[in-house]
């Protein structure tokens, strides 16, 4: 798709997971501006909401909202428009996205990741699933997980998925 230049002020950034180490706004946004760039052909600027919240809030989200019990790392709510809403106003809006900063942190901690990268490659897969991309079947998984090397890639992130040699031995 046609790079898009996407205005930064469509995209709210709000951190109340309570002191650990979180992104700055500045990052977050910029990795959010590049996924859209790249996967929208389009001049309207969508609107995107990121809250990081801490493991009793994406708890009760997941609870809710998926109907799994504990703490998850990040959660994408796609807007749906309500009937009646004018159709320009809809597409204004792409939806909200929630990460849990406790939990990425431990995530990347176990994963031997280094904490930017784990953080870039949950507000990517997070804006992904915002445009539609889904993990449910091995070739939704595939095409989702190939975009996000990509987008990672060409933002100096290393593969998320590549495996770590181990360093018992």
């Amino acid at each position: 798709m046609n790079e898009t230049e996407i205005n930064s002020s469509s995209i709210a950034f709000e951190d109340t997971s309570g002191g650990v180490s979180v992104p700055s706004a500045g990052q977050v946004k910029q990795w959010v501006k590049h996924v859209l760039s790249h996967q929208l052909d389009t001049t309207e600027l969508p609107e995107v909401s990121i809250q990081v919240v801490d493991e009793a809030i994406i708890g009760e989200l997941n609870e809710t909202y998926r109907h799994k019990s504990g703490p998850t790392n990040v959660l994408s709510f796609p807007f749906e428009a309500p009937p009646g809403l004018p159709e320009e106003e809809a597409g204004a809006l792409l939806g909200d996205i929630a990460i849990c900063a406790q939990v990425v942190s431990r995530e990347a901690q176990e994963q031997d990741k280094a904490l930017q990268s784990h953080w870039a490659h949950m507000v990517v897969h997070g804006v992904l699933h915002l445009l539609g991309y889904d993990h449910l079947n091995d070739e939704e998984a595939e095409e989702m997980e190939s975009l996000e090397i990509q987008l990672l890639s060409e933002l100096a992130f290393p593969n998320p998925y590549q495996e770590l040699p181990d360093q018992s031995s």
